[in-house]
């Protein structure tokens, strides 16, 4: 039997969400139902073939910024998982690239604030009432009954990125992943008392358009970690801040 239930992950078009659709659907505990959501699905023609060729995939249209597009993701959602509800929400659309003092603007940072720490919030606020409705259905806490995963950055680690060492400085996506561990620390007071699991995840350094050619992990091996360590998860790792091997980071 499967551990996951129904997955929506959010930026399926390329990168880890498209990694994250892939393996899921080629696991032997596959989901009942992958929600790969994108701004243009139509537009990725990798998601388009995961979701002709595997059962349980569906692409679903999904702007995070949008209230519309929103509202709509989640009405065709709740057609798609009915009465069972939806088990794991995985908040991964980002944006990001490395901005100095000198070449950091206003648009950037907030470009940076509204997808990676504001729409992961309002995404959340949306779906949560099918989250609810997973997790009335089951006891313990974890994907199997429902949980929310913001996918943040070690660079949104204050202790981790100051003085010397803050060796990679971007001030628009290190202070908007800051802002979204806040995002899930709150989520977690808010969620966990209704049996829903919240945590922040840091990937890795990931060959991905975002991470650059010089990362330590390509998206594979990032991937396959993150599925084997989001199973693990329990009521002790609510509200944390965990890499993608399930180890704790210092906020």
């Amino acid at each position: 039997m499967s551990a996951w239930g129904s997955v929506l992950i959010t930026g399926c078009s390329r990168g880890i969400g498209l990694q994250l659709v892939k393996q899921l659907s080629e696991s032997s505990s596959r989901p009942a139902n992958i929600i790969a959501t994108a701004r243009n699905p139509a537009g990725s023609a990798a998601l388009q073939e995961l979701s002709r060729t595997c059962p349980g995939v569906h692409a679903v249209t999904l702007d995070v910024c949008s209230e519309q597009s929103i509202f709509s993701a989640v009405e065709e959602v709740q057609f798609i998982v009915g009465n069972q509800g939806l088990n794991c929400l995985i908040n991964n659309a980002a944006v990001g690239s490395s901005s100095s003092i000198n070449s950091v603007t206003r648009e950037a940072m907030m470009r940076a604030f509204q997808v990676n720490s504001v729409a992961p919030l309002f995404v959340t606020k949306a779906f949560l009432p099918l989250l609810q409705t997973a997790a009335a259905r089951s006891t313990g806490m974890g994907v199997h009954r429902a949980a929310v995963v913001n996918i943040s950055s070690i660079l949104g680690s204050i202790s981790l990125n100051c003085g010397d060492s803050a060796t990679f400085k971007s001030y628009a996506y290190g202070t908007s992943k800051a802002a979204l561990n806040m995002v899930s620390r709150c989520l977690a007071a808010d969620l966990g008392p209704v049996g829903i699991l919240c945590v922040s995840l840091h990937p890795g350094w990931v060959k991905t358009d975002m991470g650059g050619p010089h990362a330590d992990l390509t998206v594979e091996e990032s991937v396959s970690e993150i599925l084997s360590t989001l199973v693990s998860f329990t009521e002790q790792d609510h509200g944390g801040f965990k890499d993608y091997r399930g180890q704790t980071l210092p906020w």
